[in-house]
Protein backbone atom coordinates (compact mmCIF):
# COMPACT_ATOMS: atom_id res chain seq x y z
CA UNK A 1 0.00 0.00 0.00
CA UNK A 2 2.70 2.08 0.91
CA UNK A 3 4.55 1.32 -2.44
CA UNK A 4 1.28 2.86 -4.30
CA UNK A 5 1.38 6.06 -2.31
CA UNK A 6 5.01 6.62 -3.17
CA UNK A 7 4.32 6.21 -6.87
CA UNK A 8 1.24 8.28 -7.06
CA UNK A 9 2.83 11.11 -5.21
CA UNK A 10 5.97 10.72 -7.64
CA UNK A 11 3.88 10.09 -10.34
CA UNK A 12 5.20 12.86 -12.17
CA UNK A 13 9.08 12.23 -11.62
CA UNK A 14 8.60 8.63 -12.86
CA UNK A 15 7.57 9.90 -15.84
CA UNK A 16 9.71 12.61 -16.51
CA UNK A 17 12.53 9.47 -15.50
CA UNK A 18 11.41 7.07 -17.85
CA UNK A 19 11.42 10.29 -21.03
CA UNK A 20 14.93 10.97 -20.57
CA UNK A 21 15.71 6.74 -20.21
CA UNK A 22 13.79 6.53 -23.70
CA UNK A 23 15.34 9.35 -24.72
CA UNK A 24 18.93 7.74 -24.74
CA UNK A 25 17.38 4.50 -25.92
CA UNK A 26 15.52 5.65 -29.07
CA UNK A 27 18.28 8.27 -29.59
CA UNK A 28 18.06 7.81 -33.39
CA UNK A 29 14.89 7.65 -33.77
CA UNK A 30 14.38 11.08 -31.94
CA UNK A 31 16.75 12.91 -33.76
CA UNK A 32 14.27 12.78 -36.61
CA UNK A 33 11.59 13.38 -34.51
CA UNK A 34 12.87 16.37 -33.09
CA UNK A 35 14.26 17.97 -36.62
CA UNK A 36 10.63 17.07 -38.26
CA UNK A 37 9.34 19.13 -35.43
CA UNK A 38 11.14 22.35 -35.97
CA UNK A 39 10.67 22.07 -39.44
CA UNK A 40 7.15 21.42 -38.96
CA UNK A 41 7.12 24.73 -36.34
CA UNK A 42 9.56 26.90 -38.69
CA UNK A 43 7.56 25.95 -42.50
CA UNK A 44 3.89 26.59 -40.80
CA UNK A 45 3.67 27.86 -37.33
CA UNK A 46 5.82 30.91 -37.41
CA UNK A 47 4.48 32.12 -40.86
CA UNK A 48 1.26 31.78 -39.93
CA UNK A 49 1.02 32.74 -36.12
CA UNK A 50 4.30 35.03 -35.69
CA UNK A 51 2.73 38.36 -37.70
CA UNK A 52 -0.68 37.78 -35.18
CA UNK A 53 1.25 37.68 -32.25
CA UNK A 54 2.83 41.03 -33.28
CA UNK A 55 -0.20 42.40 -34.69
CA UNK A 56 -2.07 41.68 -31.05
CA UNK A 57 0.56 43.13 -29.07
CA UNK A 58 0.89 46.31 -31.14
CA UNK A 59 -3.04 46.64 -31.08
CA UNK A 60 -2.89 46.14 -27.47
CA UNK A 61 -0.85 49.62 -27.20
CA UNK A 62 -3.79 51.50 -28.98
CA UNK A 63 -7.56 52.36 -28.21
CA UNK A 64 -8.73 49.59 -30.25
CA UNK A 65 -9.97 47.25 -28.18
CA UNK A 66 -11.52 49.95 -26.14
CA UNK A 67 -13.25 51.18 -29.16
CA UNK A 68 -14.26 47.65 -29.92
CA UNK A 69 -15.69 46.84 -26.45
CA UNK A 70 -17.78 50.13 -26.78
CA UNK A 71 -19.30 49.20 -29.91
CA UNK A 72 -20.12 45.39 -29.63
CA UNK A 73 -20.69 45.22 -26.01
CA UNK A 74 -24.36 45.56 -27.01
CA UNK A 75 -24.06 42.56 -29.42
CA UNK A 76 -21.24 40.03 -27.14
CA UNK A 77 -23.28 40.77 -23.86
CA UNK A 78 -26.61 39.59 -24.91
CA UNK A 79 -25.28 36.65 -27.08
CA UNK A 80 -22.58 35.35 -24.66
CA UNK A 81 -22.95 37.05 -21.96
CA UNK A 82 -19.22 38.79 -22.01
CA UNK A 83 -18.41 42.23 -22.29
CA UNK A 84 -18.11 43.78 -25.57
CA UNK A 85 -14.02 43.61 -24.75
CA UNK A 86 -14.53 40.31 -25.62
CA UNK A 87 -14.91 40.74 -29.16
CA UNK A 88 -11.09 41.26 -29.34
CA UNK A 89 -10.13 37.30 -28.66
CA UNK A 90 -13.17 36.04 -30.42
CA UNK A 91 -12.03 37.46 -34.02
CA UNK A 92 -8.29 37.45 -33.39
CA UNK A 93 -8.75 33.98 -32.21
CA UNK A 94 -10.92 32.77 -35.27
CA UNK A 95 -8.68 34.53 -37.72
CA UNK A 96 -5.52 33.53 -36.44
CA UNK A 97 -5.20 30.56 -34.56
CA UNK A 98 -4.05 28.62 -31.61
CA UNK A 99 -2.91 29.89 -28.95
CA UNK A 100 -3.67 33.24 -30.08
CA UNK A 101 -7.19 33.63 -28.21
CA UNK A 102 -5.64 32.35 -25.10
CA UNK A 103 -2.85 34.98 -25.17
CA UNK A 104 -5.74 37.87 -25.50
CA UNK A 105 -7.85 36.60 -22.94
CA UNK A 106 -5.27 36.27 -20.51
CA UNK A 107 -3.68 39.69 -21.10
CA UNK A 108 -7.25 41.05 -20.82
CA UNK A 109 -8.22 39.06 -17.56
CA UNK A 110 -4.82 40.35 -16.01
CA UNK A 111 -5.79 43.97 -16.91
CA UNK A 112 -9.13 43.89 -15.29
CA UNK A 113 -10.88 44.13 -18.54
CA UNK A 114 -13.21 41.26 -17.80
CA UNK A 115 -14.22 38.87 -14.21
CA UNK A 116 -12.58 35.41 -13.74
CA UNK A 117 -15.71 34.05 -14.52
CA UNK A 118 -15.85 36.07 -18.24
CA UNK A 119 -12.13 34.91 -19.04
CA UNK A 120 -12.68 30.75 -18.31
CA UNK A 121 -15.42 31.36 -20.43
CA UNK A 122 -13.88 33.43 -22.93
CA UNK A 123 -10.82 30.99 -23.10
CA UNK A 124 -13.49 28.16 -24.14
CA UNK A 125 -14.81 29.86 -27.32
CA UNK A 126 -11.59 32.21 -28.01
CA UNK A 127 -8.77 29.84 -28.83
CA UNK A 128 -9.54 28.13 -32.34
CA UNK A 129 -7.76 27.05 -35.16
CA UNK A 130 -6.89 29.18 -37.62
CA UNK A 131 -8.68 29.64 -41.09
CA UNK A 132 -4.89 29.41 -42.93
CA UNK A 133 -4.46 25.67 -40.95
CA UNK A 134 -8.02 24.38 -41.73
CA UNK A 135 -8.18 25.34 -45.12
CA UNK A 136 -4.68 25.89 -46.15
CA UNK A 137 -3.05 23.12 -44.47
CA UNK A 138 -6.01 20.46 -43.47
CA UNK A 139 -7.99 20.90 -46.38
CA UNK A 140 -5.63 21.60 -49.52
CA UNK A 141 -2.30 19.69 -48.15
CA UNK A 142 -3.76 16.55 -46.34
CA UNK A 143 -6.94 16.00 -48.09
CA UNK A 144 -6.11 17.40 -51.34
CA UNK A 145 -9.70 18.63 -51.56
CA UNK A 146 -10.79 22.96 -50.55
CA UNK A 147 -13.98 21.99 -50.06
CA UNK A 148 -13.93 19.67 -47.16
CA UNK A 149 -11.46 22.39 -45.71
CA UNK A 150 -14.29 25.19 -46.51
CA UNK A 151 -16.65 22.30 -43.96
CA UNK A 152 -14.44 21.62 -41.59
CA UNK A 153 -13.59 25.90 -41.04
CA UNK A 154 -17.75 26.44 -41.44
CA UNK A 155 -18.59 23.75 -38.55
CA UNK A 156 -15.66 24.84 -36.44
CA UNK A 157 -16.61 28.29 -36.36
CA UNK A 158 -20.11 27.45 -35.91
CA UNK A 159 -19.35 25.20 -32.82
CA UNK A 160 -17.09 28.13 -31.32
CA UNK A 161 -20.41 30.54 -31.56
CA UNK A 162 -22.29 27.57 -29.80
CA UNK A 163 -19.93 26.55 -26.91
CA UNK A 164 -19.75 30.82 -25.77
CA UNK A 165 -24.09 30.37 -26.47
CA UNK A 166 -24.07 27.86 -24.42
CA UNK A 167 -21.56 28.22 -21.59
CA UNK A 168 -23.26 32.36 -21.29
CA UNK A 169 -26.28 30.53 -20.77
CA UNK A 170 -25.12 28.48 -17.43
CA UNK A 171 -23.48 31.50 -16.76
CA UNK A 172 -26.83 33.47 -16.26
CA UNK A 173 -28.64 30.25 -14.99
CA UNK A 174 -26.17 30.26 -11.72
CA UNK A 175 -27.24 34.04 -11.58
CA UNK A 176 -24.24 36.14 -11.99
CA UNK A 177 -23.06 35.06 -8.93
CA UNK A 178 -19.52 36.99 -10.17
CA UNK A 179 -19.04 40.76 -10.56
CA UNK A 180 -19.60 41.95 -13.69
CA UNK A 181 -17.02 44.42 -15.15
CA UNK A 182 -18.69 47.64 -16.93
CA UNK A 183 -17.02 48.52 -20.02
CA UNK A 184 -16.48 52.33 -18.36
CA UNK A 185 -13.66 50.17 -16.47
CA UNK A 186 -11.73 49.34 -19.85
CA UNK A 187 -9.40 52.80 -19.57
CA UNK A 188 -8.75 54.72 -22.68
CA UNK A 189 -4.89 54.98 -23.45
CA UNK A 190 -3.39 57.61 -24.61
CA UNK A 191 -2.46 58.24 -28.34
CA UNK A 192 0.71 56.99 -30.04
CA UNK A 193 3.18 59.02 -30.93
CA UNK A 194 5.72 58.85 -34.11
CA UNK A 195 8.62 58.79 -31.37
CA UNK A 196 6.50 55.92 -29.41
CA UNK A 197 6.91 53.08 -32.67
CA UNK A 198 10.29 52.48 -31.86
CA UNK A 199 10.05 50.69 -28.70
CA UNK A 200 6.34 49.49 -29.05
CA UNK A 201 7.61 47.49 -31.85
CA UNK A 202 10.19 46.38 -30.29
CA UNK A 203 8.30 45.16 -27.58
CA UNK A 204 5.81 43.68 -29.44
CA UNK A 205 8.49 41.66 -31.59
CA UNK A 206 10.27 40.67 -28.01
CA UNK A 207 6.76 39.65 -26.83
CA UNK A 208 6.15 37.87 -29.63
CA UNK A 209 9.43 36.09 -30.30
CA UNK A 210 9.16 34.78 -26.55
CA UNK A 211 5.50 33.45 -27.04
CA UNK A 212 5.99 31.90 -30.52
CA UNK A 213 10.10 29.84 -29.28
CA UNK A 214 7.58 28.33 -26.06
CA UNK A 215 5.17 26.81 -29.18
CA UNK A 216 8.06 25.54 -31.29
CA UNK A 217 8.82 24.28 -27.80
CA UNK A 218 5.81 22.14 -27.41
CA UNK A 219 5.83 20.99 -31.25
CA UNK A 220 9.04 19.95 -31.09
CA UNK A 221 8.73 17.94 -27.76
CA UNK A 222 5.36 16.55 -28.47
CA UNK A 223 6.73 15.07 -31.93
CA UNK A 224 9.27 13.49 -29.53
CA UNK A 225 6.57 11.99 -27.14
CA UNK A 226 4.89 10.31 -29.93
CA UNK A 227 7.88 9.18 -31.79
CA UNK A 228 8.57 6.97 -28.31
CA UNK A 229 5.14 5.78 -28.06
CA UNK A 230 5.63 4.51 -31.39
CA UNK A 231 8.61 3.37 -30.81
CA UNK A 232 7.61 1.39 -27.68
CA UNK A 233 4.21 0.06 -29.47
CA UNK A 234 2.18 1.82 -26.87
CA UNK A 235 -0.10 3.39 -29.19
CA UNK A 236 -0.30 0.27 -31.48
CA UNK A 237 -1.15 -1.24 -28.70
CA UNK A 238 -3.89 1.05 -27.13
CA UNK A 239 -5.18 1.40 -30.57
CA UNK A 240 -5.56 -2.61 -31.27
CA UNK A 241 -7.19 -2.67 -28.15
CA UNK A 242 -9.76 -0.60 -28.78
CA UNK A 243 -10.23 -1.88 -32.48
CA UNK A 244 -10.52 -5.01 -31.56
CA UNK A 245 -12.92 -3.90 -28.55
CA UNK A 246 -15.42 -2.27 -30.81
CA UNK A 247 -14.62 -3.07 -34.39
CA UNK A 248 -13.35 0.28 -35.14
CA UNK A 249 -10.47 0.76 -37.93
CA UNK A 250 -7.23 0.30 -35.78
CA UNK A 251 -5.23 2.98 -38.34
CA UNK A 252 -8.36 5.40 -37.76
CA UNK A 253 -8.47 5.08 -33.85
CA UNK A 254 -4.17 5.34 -34.17
CA UNK A 255 -4.43 8.42 -35.89
CA UNK A 256 -7.36 9.93 -33.35
CA UNK A 257 -5.20 9.21 -30.30
CA UNK A 258 -2.23 10.60 -32.08
CA UNK A 259 -4.72 13.41 -32.76
CA UNK A 260 -5.61 13.75 -28.89
CA UNK A 261 -1.86 14.28 -27.97
CA UNK A 262 -0.79 16.08 -30.56
CA UNK A 263 -3.07 17.19 -33.53
CA UNK A 264 -1.33 17.87 -36.48
CA UNK A 265 0.03 14.98 -36.61
CA UNK A 266 -2.96 13.17 -35.56
CA UNK A 267 -4.90 14.99 -38.69
CA UNK A 268 -1.99 13.83 -41.42
CA UNK A 269 -2.54 10.26 -39.97
CA UNK A 270 -6.38 10.30 -40.28
CA UNK A 271 -6.25 12.15 -43.67
CA UNK A 272 -4.15 9.60 -44.92
CA UNK A 273 -5.93 6.27 -44.02
CA UNK A 274 -7.96 5.78 -47.51
CA UNK A 275 -11.54 4.75 -46.56
CA UNK A 276 -14.31 3.92 -48.32
CA UNK A 277 -16.86 6.08 -46.23
CA UNK A 278 -14.15 9.23 -45.96
CA UNK A 279 -16.77 11.39 -44.26
CA UNK A 280 -15.98 9.03 -41.18
CA UNK A 281 -11.90 10.67 -41.32
CA UNK A 282 -13.72 14.04 -41.32
CA UNK A 283 -15.76 13.81 -38.70
CA UNK A 284 -12.81 12.70 -36.44
CA UNK A 285 -10.73 15.47 -38.10
CA UNK A 286 -13.58 18.21 -36.77
CA UNK A 287 -13.47 16.78 -33.51
CA UNK A 288 -9.30 16.60 -33.67
CA UNK A 289 -9.59 20.44 -34.59
CA UNK A 290 -12.52 21.83 -31.89
CA UNK A 291 -10.47 19.80 -28.98
CA UNK A 292 -7.58 20.69 -30.18
CA UNK A 293 -5.29 17.97 -28.13
CA UNK A 294 -3.24 17.93 -25.28
CA UNK A 295 -0.09 19.84 -26.77
CA UNK A 296 -2.08 23.23 -27.13
CA UNK A 297 -3.60 22.49 -23.69
CA UNK A 298 -0.33 22.86 -22.12
CA UNK A 299 0.53 25.61 -24.15
CA UNK A 300 -2.48 27.46 -22.75
CA UNK A 301 -1.80 26.19 -19.33
CA UNK A 302 1.81 27.83 -19.98
CA UNK A 303 -0.09 31.13 -21.08
CA UNK A 304 -2.56 30.94 -18.21
CA UNK A 305 -0.05 30.43 -15.51
CA UNK A 306 0.32 33.40 -13.99
CA UNK A 307 -3.40 34.43 -14.06
CA UNK A 308 -4.63 31.65 -12.51
CA UNK A 309 -7.63 30.60 -14.36
CA UNK A 310 -8.93 27.43 -14.68
CA UNK A 311 -7.27 25.15 -17.17
CA UNK A 312 -9.91 22.29 -16.03
CA UNK A 313 -13.26 24.36 -17.36
CA UNK A 314 -11.35 24.84 -21.06
CA UNK A 315 -10.50 21.50 -21.50
CA UNK A 316 -14.05 20.72 -20.69
CA UNK A 317 -14.90 23.35 -23.13
CA UNK A 318 -12.97 22.33 -25.46
CA UNK A 319 -14.39 19.00 -25.69
CA UNK A 320 -17.85 20.36 -25.71
CA UNK A 321 -16.69 22.36 -28.88
CA UNK A 322 -15.20 19.61 -30.16
CA UNK A 323 -18.07 17.22 -29.77
CA UNK A 324 -20.42 19.84 -31.04
CA UNK A 325 -18.27 20.83 -34.51
CA UNK A 326 -18.86 16.82 -35.16
CA UNK A 327 -22.09 16.90 -34.89
CA UNK A 328 -22.21 19.73 -37.05
CA UNK A 329 -19.75 17.93 -39.56
CA UNK A 330 -21.56 15.25 -39.34
CA UNK A 331 -24.65 16.94 -40.34
CA UNK A 332 -23.51 18.55 -43.12
CA UNK A 333 -21.88 16.09 -44.85
CA UNK A 334 -25.78 14.16 -44.73
CA UNK A 335 -26.23 16.47 -47.44
CA UNK A 336 -25.99 14.46 -51.03
CA UNK A 337 -24.11 17.44 -52.77
CA UNK A 338 -21.50 16.84 -49.67
CA UNK A 339 -21.25 13.43 -49.77
CA UNK A 340 -17.45 12.27 -50.27
CA UNK A 341 -17.44 8.74 -49.83
CA UNK A 342 -16.29 6.66 -52.53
Amino acid sequence: MKVFVLLRKNIISIVFLLFVICLVIFSNSNLVATANGLKLWANNVVPSLFPFFVAVELLSNTNVVYYLSKLLDKFMKPIFNVPGVGAFPFIMGLISGYPVGAKIVSNLYENGSCTKDEAERLLCFTNNSGPLFIMGTVGISFYSNSVIGLILLLTHICASITVGIVLGLISRKRKNNFKNINNSSIQKKKDLKVSDLGEVLGNSILNSIKTILMIGGFVTIFSVVISILQRTKILVMISSFFANTFGFNQDLVLGFITGLIEFTNGLSIISNIHLKAISTNIILSSFILGFGGISITLQVLSIIAKSKLSIKKYVLGKLLHGLIATLYTFLILMIPIFNFNL
